[in-house]
């Protein structure tokens, strides 16, 4: 059994009606040394102008008005997120009064372990811990033990110990030896399991290689970089969702590495690659996987492992919406010493979301020092993020399908992607591409659409590209 297919495991309380949610039983109590360390910090004697704003959220929580609660963190964590004691108080109080998931999905996206420091990271271990989720607590002990502090070895070993008793107890190790016998003595029948899905060219570029060159060949000394599907904690009903039509979170889990790993194409420093689950069993085609927890370092190690090629950076998030709100966490790992290098944020609204994607998409190639190939295609960021992003997830869905890896239920309608793709079509020459090899696997796959063809970007590349595709 891989890493990866543990992600998936059994599914948790969290993931089911909560009408239906049994009592928690003793087994579910954290070991010993899990129990020792459940103390959750809160600063004493913190000042500032946002503490009297905090003192009242601690009322509301001892009042037992959650809701009101969350709505005084969120107005404060906008305004003064960055600061260590504010994410200390919070998750404190979040923790002594037993709101441990509202810990891991208010506090964890925003810390940054050499920003902030120990304090809230120990809170949000703690909750992790407490909520049985395994890989989360493992990676976020990976960065205090990073911070190499002589004074919390101790504590963080027996934070070691606790996870790995409740790995024994879940069963949540690896496997290795032979296929495992049924009871009759026959082969049991392999279960499903999530497959990486490697994407190294930009996803619409398929199928026109025969029509034309259009990126030079990568040299030798290029930084290998993989960006692997993000991450959607808190969203209950993840199996559930894995194996229906694909919705807009999953889309957007997969479509915003895919749009990174595309634009480090364009650069001659850069091998890209994107990364997706599929959950299926072998030679039969599946359904997306779709993941509860970050990835750990253990994660990181297995993608090297498959990668089939040397990695330098891999580059892991989440992504969360609440109320039409979304807020989307990115980490830049450096795969020689598996360090986290980097974190980028970005929160938006339907009404924000082009602007603050862009900002982001714009950070991320400031920080790795992105650069064009002046011998490819000129790279043209898109006008409209989200509508590349649906472009892009929707061309992933359709490739996978045509190569037999995605059952034909995991089909959504996509009348709304062709409006919208064919409208960037004419404003852009990669939007042209896409929407030609887009069109063209929907027909192949008998999904015809009775749009008429869009104005289309009028270059060279894509009087080539329409000519194979059409």
């Amino acid at each position: 059994m891989g890493l990866f297919d543990r992600l998936l495991g059994k599914p948790s309380a969290a993931d089911k009606p909560a009408e239906s949610q049994p009592a928690p039983a003793p087994a579910a109590t954290p070991p010993p040394a899990a129990q020792a360390e459940m103390a959750y910090e809160v600063p004493t004697g913190t000042a500032g102008r946002v503490m009297p704003r905090l003192a009242e959220a601690r009322e509301k929580l001892e009042a037992k008005d959650l809701p009101a609660a969350l709505t005084i963190y969120e107005q404060v964590l906008s305004e003064a997120g960055e600061r260590a004691d504010v994410l200390v108080t919070i998750s404190g109080d979040l923790g002594v009064t037993g709101h441990l998931r509202e810990i891991t999905e208010l506090v964890a996206p925003r810390y940054d372990a050499q920003k902030h420091g120990p304090a809230a990271g120990l809170n949000v271990l703690q909750a992790y811990l407490a909520l049985r989720n395994i890989h989360a607590a493992q990676h976020v002990l990976d960065l205090l033990f990073d911070l190499n502090r002589p004074e919390l070895e101790d504590r963080l070993h027996g934070f070691s110990n606790a996870i790995a008793d409740l790995m024994a107890i879940s069963g949540d190790t690896e496997e290795t030896g032979p296929a495992a016998e049924s009871d009759s003595g026959e082969p049991a029948v392999e279960p499903p399991k999530v497959n990486l899905v490697s994407i190294s060219k930009p996803i619409w570029s398929y199928g026109l290689e025969a029509a034309m060159e259009l990126f030079p060949a990568k040299g030798d000394n290029v930084r290998r970089v993989a960006f692997a599907q993000l991450a959607l904690p808190g969203l209950a009903g993840l199996k559930e969702m894995a194996g229906k039509p694909e919705e807009e979170m999953g889309r957007l889990s997969r479509a915003l590495p895919l749009w990174l790993a595309e634009t480090f194409y364009y650069s001659p420093h850069y091998a890209p690659v994107a990364v997706a689950g599929v959950l299926s069993e072998p030679g039969v085609p599946g359904h997306y996987a779709l993941f509860g927890t970050e990835w750990s370092t253990d994660n990181l190690r297995q993608v090297v492992d498959t990668a089939g090629t040397k990695l330098d950076y891999i580059i892991t998030g989440a992504l969360q919406q609440k109320a039409g709100d979304y807020q989307m966490i990115l980490r830049v790992w450096e795969v020689k010493k598996f360090r986290e290098r980097k974190q980028f944020m970005a929160r938006w609204t339907p009404a924000t979301a082009d602007a603050e994607l862009s900002k982001l998409h714009e950070q991320v190639r400031t920080f790795m020092e992105w650069s064009a190939d002046p011998a490819a295609p000129a790279y043209v960021p898109p006008p409209s993020p989200l509508v590349w992003l649906e472009a892009l997830g929707a061309s992933l869905t359709l490739f996978l399908a045509e190569k037999k890896l995605l059952l034909p239920d995991q089909m959504p309608n996509f009348a709304p992607v062709w409006t919208s793709a064919g409208k960037a079509a004419a404003a852009n020459e990669a939007a042209a591409l896409a929407y030609l090899t887009l069109r063209a696997r929907a027909e192949q796959l008998g999904l015809v659409t009775t749009e008429p063809e869009p104005v289309l970007f009028d270059s060279p590349l894509v009087k080539n590209a329409r000519a194979v595709t059409l």
